[in-house]
């Protein structure tokens, strides 16, 4: 039988989800917590890969386990047993030809900015205090729906067969000291949010325009596009599967 288990975690104490051969990752805690449990080893495959500081506010990964899983007990006992930055959410009973990785239609992501020095906030938002022109970072969103090849925002020498992605959602929004990236799609590349969100912070200083935006996308060339912002400032908010109800708490 297949179980979808759906989890939060803050990455700062990880080098990303998947296992690293020298380091702690969100898979390994995971793993080890539920076969440990079960009594038995247990197989955990990753919705995707979020990097090193990287953090989740639902996460999905599926693992077969050969009884009825009692998944209120389960759920107890993953989170006594867990470190305190990994929280299981729930977890989803599911078919057998279920995929935590290849069955997501949507994945939805925040870039977290703070303009204010808060002690409070140094893991969870990137302290930037420069002015940033919003609006027109909200131009160049408008601008990402007419392209499909992101390459440009790909981490190089990737292992991916194409650079294509259908972006769904793209905005910015501000709250007081607080500006949120959103962007959603079907799927992302490696390091793809962080370059965007460099490269439209250049944008919101006036030191790219937006003309200038589209020959960065259409070159497919990342030495043209922005910095990397930091990893601690991005999360993975949402992850939505054709056959899985979650309801908003």
């Amino acid at each position: 039988m297949r179980y979808f288990l759906e989890f939060a975690y803050k990455g700062t104490n990880y080098h990303g989800w998947q296992y690293q051969p020298n380091a702690t990752s969100v898979q390994e805690t995971l793993t080890k917590a539920l076969s440990t449990i079960l009594k038995t080893e247990i197989e955990l495959v990753g919705a995707g890969r979020t990097d090193s500081g990287v953090h989740a506010k639902q996460m999905f990964a599926h693992f077969d386990f050969d009884q009825e899983i009692d998944i209120p007990y389960l759920s107890h006992k993953l989170n006594s047993f867990l470190p305190k930055d990994i929280a299981i959410l729930n977890i989803h009973k599911v078919h057998d030809e279920a995929h935590a990785r290849f069955d997501a239609k949507k994945r939805t992501y925040e870039y977290h900015i703070h303009t204010k020095k808060d002690a409070f906030e140094s893991d969870d938002s990137w302290y930037y205090q420069n002015d940033l022109n919003l609006d027109k970072m909200n131009e160049a969103c408008k601008i990402l729906f007419n392209y499909i090849d992101f390459e440009c925002f790909s981490k190089v020498h990737t292992d991916v067969n194409t650079f294509n992605c259908k972006i769904f959602e793209a905005n910015w929004t501000k709250n007081d000291n607080r500006l949120v990236f959103t962007i959603s799609a079907d799927r992302f590349l490696r390091n793809m949010v962080r370059a965007i969100v460099g490269t439209m912070v250049n944008i919101g200083l006036e030191k790219v325009s937006l003309q200038d935006f589209i020959q960065i996308i259409e070159s497919k060339d990342r030495k043209k596009a922005g910095f990397s912002v930091p990893a601690h400032g991005l999360y993975l908010t949402k992850v939505e599967y054709p056959y899985l109800v979650i309801s908003e708490k």
